[in-house]
């Protein structure tokens, strides 16, 4: 069976997860990735070129259409980028069975344009919280974990507890009152942060009371190392974040911290309140939560204990790999058909870009200063001068 990914990149959370769900496919199965772009960081690519995967980068469009006539399964790697958008709305495919997997919720923006689902043989998410969507139709859709703990057994509670976070340290994903929080604990405490800080999370640190809490130390590309430092993840993240598997919380439940979250969509699919962590209403919340697993240590190991226990049996990648080898051999007893994604998802890069916005998108009045995955800025980096682009930025 040949599986043609067409993917923007294998960069981040993608990459990993493909890197490992490869790992466990059975040798009947062919994996192919073409990237749309070339890659910048190239770890997961590399480990999947070893472990036998075909990784190429597409020369032209064209070279997406005869690729995909080639193969059994044509999987898209989902998500508002717009080397994405352009090779749906301007390859000529042949008749062939698509895949997409999601790897945007869609509940919140960037949303995923229903008209995609629809032109989709079957579009897979990778959080149970987004079949929450309207319209969804249940023989199209199906959900398949990108998330996986790591295979160490947990540690051993400390008498004195720490407290980690891992991810994006920036108020687009993190809730912009973490540091509010820590700060309103009565006991002391030492934080880590691991993650690359933002402006705007440096000025928040900086104007702490108890500043000496936080320890920032950037990003690390041993997760499992910086995470065995700690015994309690703070994890609050902004209610309308672009999240879904969450790798660094699945990720530290697997060896046993204990997580805090918010009762956010795509957080409250993986910790059970009071089972395998705690799950705050508000972010107002979460200073006596914490204070509660601080100086309980027995309810911190039972936790703990259940946590990595619940990871272990329900995120790994032989899970996700037999689910999608499932979902691929049930497709081929359908007939490929033409596609028309230009249908779906418009004919122009702010056709694209406004596909993933919704009716009420408004031109931000600060233009974004970075050309962060899937805005504006990020359409018109790609697109350089393109009018489609240049006139929605001057609409207001």
């Amino acid at each position: 069976m040949k599986i043609l990914h067409v993917t923007p990149h294998l960069g981040g959370g993608v990459g990993k997860a493909h890197a490992a769900i490869a790992a466990a496919m059975p040798k009947d199965v062919h994996q192919t990735f073409l990237l749309l772009e070339a890659p910048r960081d190239r770890r997961h690519a590399d480990a999947l070129a070893a472990g036998g995967a075909t990784v190429a980068v597409a020369e032209t469009l064209d070279d997406v259409a005869r690729q995909a006539a080639e193969a059994d399964i044509v999987q898209f790697e989902f998500w508002n980028h717009p080397r994405l958008f352009e090779c749906l709305a301007r390859t000529g495919f042949p008749v062939l069975r698509s895949v997409f997997w999601s790897h945007i919720s869609g509940l919140f923006r960037p949303l995923i344009p229903p008209r995609l689902v629809a032109a989709a043989d079957r579009f897979v998410f990778t959080t149970d919280a987004s079949l929450a969507l309207p319209g969804l139709g249940a023989a199209r859709v199906a959900v398949v974990n990108s998330g996986f703990g790591f295979a160490a057994p947990p540690r051993a509670q400390r008498d004195t507890p720490r407290i980690a976070y891992l991810g994006t340290v920036d108020p687009v994903k993190m809730h912009p009152g973490f540091f509010d929080a820590i700060d309103a604990l009565e006991d002391d405490c030492q934080v880590s942060i691991w993650g690359a800080p933002s402006i705007h999370a440096l000025k928040a640190a900086l104007g702490m009371r108890h500043a000496r809490r936080i320890g920032l130390f950037g990003e690390t590309d041993r997760p499992q190392d910086a995470l065995t430092q700690a015994d309690i993840f703070f994890y609050p993240l902004q209610p309308e974040h672009y999240g879904t598997a969450e790798n660094a919380l699945v990720e530290a439940m697997s060896i046993g911290l204990v997580p805090v979250v918010l009762d956010n969509p795509a957080e409250a699919t993986i910790v059970r309140h009071g089972e395998t962590g705690l799950v705050a209403r508000a972010i107002e919340d979460c200073p006596a939560l914490l204070r509660t697993l601080m100086t309980d240590k027995a309810l911190r190991e039972r936790l703990s204990a259940n946590a990595a226990a619940h990871i272990a049996a329900t995120r790994t990648p032989a899970r996700s790999a037999d689910a999608f080898v499932a979902l691929w051999r049930g497709l081929l007893a359908q007939a490929p058909q033409r596609p028309d994604f230009a249908a779906a998802v418009g004919a122009t890069p702010a056709d694209w870009f406004l596909a993933t916005q919704g009716a009420t998108w408004s031109p931000p009045l600060v233009p974004d200063l970075t050309a962060a995955k899937g805005t504006l800025t990020h359409f018109q980096h790609v697109f350089d001068g393109d009018a489609s682009l240049e006139r929605l930025r001057a609409a207001s």
